[in-house]
């Protein structure tokens, strides 16, 4: 079903390209893709990573795709469609751009079928994790797209719009947080004596393998954390620094800062 679409990018960043990219590992054809981007940069190495071809100009992008990708950043919303006023409406409309709802969507592009995706960035190594939401004109068969092409980077669920703010703090800041949280191990190996190059291994892997026994036992993360916690042992002394310094509760301040910014983005007027 997949292969039969033409999908067209509106920005061809990062996160477009990768999205890009697993669609064509998957067995999506790169004909069938295109992309346009005011920056020949960012343009020049989408072609180069998918394949795909580039637009001269949006209305050639857009021309003839049954899909398009919304891939700007929210404050460049307005600029980037401000052309392609009335070629968006019989289209299938996905966004990937944080905190602008399905409602502002529509406003500024009159597309009545709109799926709002907030993706992250381990999706650049297929290790993603999307949430989505859609209008109520879009059908079973738009929402499969959706889920498929997501899926090729990671993982992919439906979430209800008024979720999507939550999601972006979670699982569209979190990647930042936990590499904050890597190099803070990294930093506490390198202070005790460890090589950084062993200490940065070391951490991420921990990280890693960590996240795996989440994933793949199923198990509440209290738990896992319990079977490493001997009583008296070197564990507890640590979580106890942790708990002292409000370990815990940063975290979800970030997060809640993070969504409470998504928020924000949404509401910017122009």
């Amino acid at each position: 079903m997949l292969n039969s679409q033409v999908i067209a990018f509106i920005g061809a960043g990062k996160m477009a390209t990768a999205i890009a990219g697993g669609m064509v590992k998957n067995g999506f054809k790169p004909e069938n893709i295109r992309a346009f981007d005011v920056s020949h940069k960012a343009a020049a190495h989408f072609a180069k990573q998918t394949g795909a071809a580039i637009a001269a100009s949006l209305e050639e992008a857009v021309k003839g795709a049954t899909v398009v990708v919304l891939a700007v950043k929210p404050q460049y919303l307005h600029d980037a469609v401000a052309e392609s006023s009335g070629m968006l409406s019989d289209k299938l409309l996905i966004s990937i751009l944080a905190g602008v709802k399905i409602s502002s969507l529509y406003e500024i592009t009159k597309c009545e079928r709109i799926i709002r995706v907030m993706p992250n960035t381990p999706a650049l190594i297929c290790e993603g994790f999307a949430a989505y939401s859609y209008s109520a004109n879009t059908s079973e068969s738009d929402r499969n797209i959706v889920e498929h092409i997501f899926n090729s980077v990671g993982q992919c669920s439906h979430v209800q719009e008024k979720l999507m703010d939550a999601v972006t703090g979670l699982s569209g800041s979190g990647p930042a947080f936990v590499f904050e949280f890597i190099q803070a191990l990294c930093d506490s190996g390198v202070y005790l004596g460890l090589p950084r190059d062993m200490a940065i291994k070391m951490a991420a892997q921990t990280v890693l393998g960590s996240a795996k026994m989440i994933i793949e036992t199923g198990e509440h993360p209290c738990l896992l954390r319990d079977q490493v916690t001997s009583p008296g042992g070197t564990t507890i002394r640590g979580i106890n620094a942790l708990e002292q310094a409000s370990f815990r509760g940063t975290v979800i301040n970030a997060v809640v800062a993070a969504a409470n910014r998504s928020t924000e983005l949404g509401q910017d007027k122009k």
